[in-house]
Order: C-alpha cells, then structure tokens, then sequence
C-alpha cells in the first residue's frame, strides 16, 4: 500500500507557481488576483477560504475576501458579483458554498462570468468540460486528476466506480476520468443514495472514487483487493482529545488502506490539491488562456 501524498504534491506545484508569480513580478507586471466572496459563518467555509488566503499569499498572488452577512438579499449579492465581474484588477473569483437558504445557488453562479469562474461551476465552463474542450475544471476533481498524473497510475481500460453525483466533485469527476486521454479513458460507474448492491458494484472498481459526503462509509468488504482508492470527503468526528475532535474521510481508512495498492490519506489527500487547483486556474484566467 502507498500513500498518495496530496501535500507534498501540492507544494511542489506550489512552488512552480511562485517561481511563476515572481519572474511577473519582476518584470513590473501585477501577479494574478484571486478573490472570494463569503457569505455568512459557516465554519468549514472559513477554515477553507483562510486556507486560500494562505495559500495565495505564500505562492505571491493576490489574495481578496468580500464578506457578506447570512441575511443578505439575493439581489444584494448578484450586485456584488456585479461589481467583481467589472473589476479588471480581479482576473478570478469564487462563490463560497453553501449559501444561506433564501438565496439560490443555482442562479447566482450563473451570474458569474465565465472567464472569471475559476472554480468552474458556470454552465459555460460545465459545457466545455462535457465538450471535453478546455476549460476552467472544478478544483478538487483537478486536484483529483493532478494526484493520479503525479503518482502514474494507470487510468486506460480501467473500471472506476465514483461513489456520489454532486455538481461540485461527482458529476464531473466521472466525465474526467471517461475522457480520452490521460488520466481518463476508463470505464465509469457511478452509484448514489438510489444505486442498489451498492457493495457488489464497488468491489469491482479498480479506481474507488468516494464523495459520498458520509465519514467513514467505505468499508474494507466494499473494497477489492489493489484498488486504487480516492477519499473527497472530510469530515470532523468528535472525541475525548485535546482538540476535541479529528478528521475522517468518507473511507475507514484503517480498514480499508491494507487492501489498497494506493490510498489518500485524510487529511492530507485530496484536500490541498482543491486550492492549488483553484490557483492553477487563477493563472490560466490572468493569461486569459480559456477566453481570449
């Protein structure tokens, strides 16, 4: 069993970007700007926003947060995404989810321009994905592809069970991994809360993808023997520790990992590629790589 180490390979694309980041620097350009709209106190949502303003800041981009009030209007917050999409010093942003409950989601994404999109949720930059065109990819199922590219392993002809049907890490993961190319080109199945034998069809996975958003839902008896297995979830457990609690992912790690010829670790997996991905696409809309 071998780790896939998501931190070491995130730093190492880290410092690509700051090397990148510098050299625009000190030829007198301004370094790509990242902003992020936060919405409310939804503690996940700013434990993952202060980990982009860290992340940004040690890589030498720019880094902004818009904070805004849960009882914000929905209009309100169009107008913000108004103003960011006009501000030519702002080259990529996101929406943090989720939002409050009187505001849809659904609506105010699509409000986002698609060249600044970077967190690739847009039906725009949706469309090109499904197109296999490029574009501005969601930033954990990059991260996702960044972590199988970097440790080699083998996606063609394989079959790849992804466990969950989400916008943000299922849906697109799975059209990511069909695609002809590499990492992709494999054979995809995904299961849901509906899919029935959920275990019968997970053993079957050579490539295990769990977005489930359960903790600790995969068991070693819904895992075959040298499965390649990749853990989105994250979740915290409470316990008697010091802290209070740890972090679990949606895999039972110490059941499952002996089985496995490669595993993420949570955390310390997927977790760190998602923001790097993020930063990845920040440069591509600073280069308007995408959208001329």
């Amino acid at each position: 069993m071998k780790l896939i180490d998501g931190k070491k390979i995130s730093q190492e694309i880290k410092t690509e970007i700051t090397t990148k980041a510098a050299t625009i620097i000190d030829s007198g350009g301004n370094p790509p700007h990242l902003a992020a709209v936060l919405v409310g106190d939804d503690p996940a949502s700013q434990t993952y926003v202060a980990s982009k303003e860290k992340a940004c800041k040690s890589a030498g981009i720019t880094s902004s947060v818009y904070r805004y009030p849960a009882t914000i209007s929905e209009q309100q917050l169009i107008d913000a995404i108004d103003f960011l999409n006009n501000d030519d010093e702002v080259d990529g942003f996101i929406v943090q989810l989720p939002l409050p409950e009187h505001i849809d989601s659904d609506k105010v994404l699509q409000y986002i321009r698609p060249e600044k999109d970077v967190d690739g949720f847009h039906p725009a930059n949706i469309g090109r994905l499904t197109l296999g065109l490029p574009g501005y990819l969601p930033a954990t199922p990059a991260g996702i592809m960044l972590l199988l590219e970097k440790y080699k392993i083998e996606t063609e002809g394989k079959h790849c069970v992804v466990l969950g049907r989400s916008n943000i890490v299922g849906t697109p993961v799975s059209l990511l991994m069909s695609r002809k190319a590499y990492p992709g080109n494999s054979t995809v199945t995904i299961c849901h809360s509906k899919t029935q034998n959920l275990p019968e069809i997970t053993r079957q996975a050579d490539i295990l993808i769990a977005a489930i958003g359960q903790p600790e839902f995969v068991k070693a008896d819904m895992v075959k023997q040298g499965a390649v297995v990749i853990d989105v979830g994250i979740h915290r457990v409470e316990d008697k520790s010091e802290k209070g609690y740890h972090i679990v992912g949606d895999v039972y790690f110490e059941e499952v990992a002996p089985k496995c010829s490669y595993i993420t670790p949570v955390p310390g997996g997927v977790g760190p590629m998602t923001i790097v991905s993020l930063i990845l696409n920040t440069f591509k809309a600073y280069e308007k790589e995408i959208y001329p």
